[in-house]
């Protein structure tokens, strides 16, 4: 039917092409089937499963363009969008963690459509089912160690015993100073060293709770929370009946020691132990978290 005169002939864009992100995978059944329809995923969309031997992917659409190799290069390139994706990635597989066993995939994980996915599950069935057997029951922790000289030179030194000390005899400003430097450097090896012990004393303790452990690189920057360096940076596949426990084994194993401190975080879904770094048509998956 002819368009009156004046009124351009509307034509109905097709939409732009996209491609399929990956954020974990689990064995088919309702826990994924159910968690998928409550979950959003990057740009907003609607997370979906694609499933295959057994198997299921949670998935969901972006632009094929954004996530093609250049845009992803782009993307992890701008702090901005890597803290988007990171953040958006990990809500999703934590909350589907929260239900069922999960596998995460690496960050920027993408296929060109669901039915590559599929495909990639049909390959790797044996050694995805593995891992989840592996995993199942389990839960990951993490455990960080600082070392704070500033916080052990601030630390109040012992009370004296008995009496009032002599009086020390006068010095130079340039004697002065010279100790003064080599307090604090005393202060710091102290430091340091107390930290390492503290460190040994948490995989000792840890070994008899935990299944498995990863050891990261230490946090430097902004990665690294709160005051001090941090020097031990490490994960715990802990089953998930024994987390209380894990937690009270290395509650106050820090108390006391200046400078020294410990950060318990967790549980996760087990991203340090979950191999599965499929091979995406997009660019390689990047680092994630950790921890």
């Amino acid at each position: 039917m002819p368009q009156p005169l004046g009124r351009p002939t509307e034509q109905r864009e097709s939409a732009p092409p996209s491609s399929s992100y990956v954020y974990a995978i689990g064995r088919a059944g309702a826990g994924l089937d159910t968690a998928a329809p409550r979950l959003t995923g990057l740009r907003d969309g609607r997370v979906r499963t694609a499933s295959a031997d057994g198997l299921t992917a949670l998935v969901s659409s972006v632009p094929a363009d954004t996530f093609s190799e250049e845009g992803m290069k782009a993307q992890l390139e701008n702090l901005t969008e890597l803290e988007e994706i990171a953040r958006t990635h990990h809500t999703v597989v934590e909350s589907a963690h929260t239900g069922t066993t999960v596998l995460p995939m690496r960050l920027a994980t993408v296929y060109l459509d669901d039915a590559q996915v599929r495909s990639m599950l049909r390959e790797r069935a044996a050694e995805f089912d593995a891992l989840l057997a592996r995993l199942e029951g389990h839960a990951e922790l993490g455990v960080k160690v600082y070392a704070d000289p500033r916080a052990a030179a601030a630390d109040p030194a012992p009370a004296a015993s008995d009496g009032p000390e002599p009086a020390a005899p006068p010095v130079s400003p340039g004697r002065a100073y010279l100790r003064q430097r080599q307090a604090r450097r005393q202060t710091q090896r102290d430091a340091y060293r107390a930290a390492g012990a503290v460190a040994d004393e948490v995989r000792d303790r840890a070994a008899a709770l935990a299944r498995d452990r990863v050891a990261h690189r230490p946090q430097q920057g902004e990665l690294a929370a709160g005051a001090g360096e941090n020097i031990a940076n490490e994960a715990y596949l802990v089953p998930t009946d024994r987390l209380r426990e894990f937690h009270r084994a290395l509650t106050g194993l820090a108390d006391g020691v200046p400078g020294v401190r410990i950060e318990v975080t967790g549980p996760w879904a087990p991203y340090s132990f979950a191999t599965a770094t499929a091979t995406a048509t997009a660019t390689p998956p990047a680092e994630e978290r950790s921890a």
